[in-house]
């Protein structure tokens, strides 16, 4: 089981930094003083918990445990419950009150609390995140945010699983980090084309772009295919959007992950 923590944002409400429920799932020491990678696994739209529960959802329970399983650390943050929110999926996009910014500076608190963490190497570490929390992965690592760009503790790496892409490739992707990113090639809720041209037209470290034939929104989890008919944004918005796991996305992107952390932080 993790060990909940507590951990601040670079966010502030009322003077003081917003604080940040997190999940911290330890990887097994291998040696006496061995530091380990570790990342920040960033939600989606509707919260990093499971429905009606604060019980951690299958996608993070699953990540956290391959991770440690290679000897990763893994850091679960939750941005919603402390702005007073559960999920921003059935919200219209302009009418959402936590937005990319917050949830940027999310990421880079969390960051900062994990190269103070014994047993991380602060050299190694990399934020992933999903749909709304593959687009903060995107916005916390541009160098055309002046944020960003300040700060001297930067991931070594960067996963994005289809994420939102429009509001990156308009400011430029200036990337800070190597970025993996990967789309099914059908999501009608986050399109693939803008990532495309994003991964096209990116500058600074490399930019791996995959995109998976027949795949949507969710390609990388075991849900059956399904029509959210609840999600007002999307290509068609009014007429929902498909969700659902691939077997052969699914099991190809966790392939391309796993050779990505071999090469940006020598992982097992």
């Amino acid at each position: 089981m993790p060990e909940r923590v507590e951990l601040p944002s670079l966010d502030r409400s009322g003077g003081e930094p917003v604080r940040l429920p997190g999940f911290w799932f330890a990887a097994a020491a291998s040696g006496e003083g061995s530091a380990r990678p570790a990342l920040v696994l960033l939600h989606g739209c509707g919260g990093p918990y499971a429905a009606r529960g604060q019980r951690l959802s299958e996608r993070m329970l699953e990540y956290a445990a391959w991770l440690n399983a290679l000897g990763v650390h893994a850091l679960v943050i939750d941005s919603l419950s402390p702005r007073g929110e559960s999920e921003l999926c059935t919200q219209r996009l302009a009418e959402r009150r936590v937005t990319q910014v917050h949830r940027r500076r999310d990421a880079l608190g969390a960051l900062q609390w994990l190269a103070r963490q014994p047993g991380v190497d602060a050299q190694r570490l990399g934020l992933l995140g999903w749909s709304h929390g593959g687009s903060t992965v995107l916005a916390a690592t541009n160098l055309n945010h002046p944020e960003v760009r300040r700060l001297t503790l930067r991931p070594a790496l960067a996963v994005a699983f289809y994420p939102g892409c429009g509001a990156e490739l308009r400011a430029g992707y200036l990337a800070a980090a190597p970025l993996l990113l990967q789309v099914g090639e059908d999501d009608d809720w986050t399109p693939p084309e803008p990532c495309r041209q994003l991964a096209a037209q990116a500058s600074g470290a490399a930019v791996v772009f995959h995109a998976y034939p027949g795949a949507v929104h969710g390609f990388d989890g075991t849900a059956a295919g399904t029509v959210l008919r609840e999600v007002p944004n999307g290509v068609r918005p009014g007429q929902g959007v498909r969700f659902g796991g691939q077997p052969e996305a699914r099991a190809q992107s966790r392939e391309r992950l796993h050779a990505f952390l071999r090469a940006q932080a020598d992982v097992r």
